[in-house]
């Protein structure tokens, strides 16, 4: 059954006509562009999250932009803040940005270079969710330079990334977003479900769980429900607070009783063994594949890639006694 619900969802992606196609994340070039407006505005504006007129240039097109403030913990810690880009979607026809409404656009925590390299990496972490099942989000780099109109200065020359909107990600996979505030463990596709977990594992993310947060009213956090057919689908986003990325501000949870983000904690429920060995297997055929994705990524040095290999390559070799990794997970498992 999980294997004709994979073939079904890929049929789905085949099957998108042309009306449907949106181009933007059917390419991974980096995007030159600039997004100019009120932008200290904008950052100052962390209540009300008002949505401000913004121009954005990309390649030879320009697009008026309604750009507003987002996100949750970022805006604490951050001074530079994620944006929403909201377009006229009349006005986007036979552009780049064909098809496109609202778009998420992740920015650097600050205007420095290591947050840069921060970014960078939780872009790396979509991308290798990317290569491991077509049931992720899809994102674009952009080499962005942010121009204030209200203020002299030199612009703020950084990269950002833009994510596929939650409701194109459920179109691609022959499927719709579903709001439910709790979902029983039965209803979720098994086989994806593992795979969530051994890549949250590989990652070392702990921000993310199957129940829903209190001051939330659907489920799950830091993940969107997709339907498809009689199963659901966890779709996991929000990287920054991954020990790939490690990043100044991310702290472990205190009730995990782990020193640093960067110390792996498995967090999946209790599943198969076969079918968490399959999810394993999954990612260790895709090893080389990762590697190269991280030697092509910008900005990191050619020290900052062979760190985050290693990083990754810390799991890799426990993975090469796949039986003591799998006992590891089943004795971490969430009853």
């Amino acid at each position: 059954m999980p294997a004709i619900r994979i073939a079904a969802t890929l049929v789905a992606v085949l099957l998108l006509s042309p009306s449907d196609a949106t181009p933007l994340f059917d390419d991974t070039a980096v995007i030159d562009a600039t997004l100019e407006g009120p932008l200290g505005e904008l950052m100052n504006d962390t209540d009300s999250r008002e949505q401000l007129p913004f121009l954005l240039r990309a390649g030879v097109t320009e697009h008026a932009v309604k750009v507003r403030l987002r996100g949750k913990s970022r805006l604490r810690v951050c001074d530079f803040m994620p944006m929403r880009l909201n377009f006229k979607k009349s006005e986007v026809d036979g552009t780049l940005f064909e098809g496109q409404d609202k778009l998420k656009l992740v920015v650097p925590c600050h205007t420095s270079q290591r947050a840069e390299k921060n970014l960078i990496e939780e872009y790396a972490v979509y991308r290798i969710f990317n290569l491991l099942t077509p049931a992720s989000y899809r994102v674009r780099l952009l080499r962005i330079a942010f121009r204030d109109a209200g203020r002299d200065g030199d612009d703020v020359r950084m990269h950002a990334f833009l994510i596929e909107p939650a409701r194109q990600l459920a179109e691609r996979l022959g499927g719709q977003g579903s709001e439910l505030p709790e979902v029983a463990l039965n209803w979720f596709d098994a086989d994806h479900l593992a795979l969530v977990y051994v890549f949250q594992y590989l990652v070392s993310n702990v921000d993310w769980s199957l129940v829903r947060p209190p001051e939330e009213e659907a489920c799950c956090h830091n993940g969107t429900l997709v339907e498809t057919g009689a199963t659901i689908l966890y779709v996991p986003y929000d990287f920054d607070l991954s020990g790939f990325v490690d990043a100044p501000y991310a702290f472990p949870p205190a009730e995990l009783r782990i020193d640093s983000v960067t110390q792996r904690r498995y967090r999946g429920f209790c599943t198969e063994r076969d079918i968490l060995k399959k999810a394993l297997d999954n990612v260790l055929l895709k090893r080389q594949d990762i590697a190269a994705l991280i030697e092509s990524l910008p900005v990191l040095s050619d020290k900052n890639k062979r760190s985050r290999m290693s990083y990754l390559d810390q799991f890799f070799r426990a993975a090469e006694k796949e039986g003591k990794l799998l006992k590891r997970f089943e004795n971490r498992c969430l009853d």
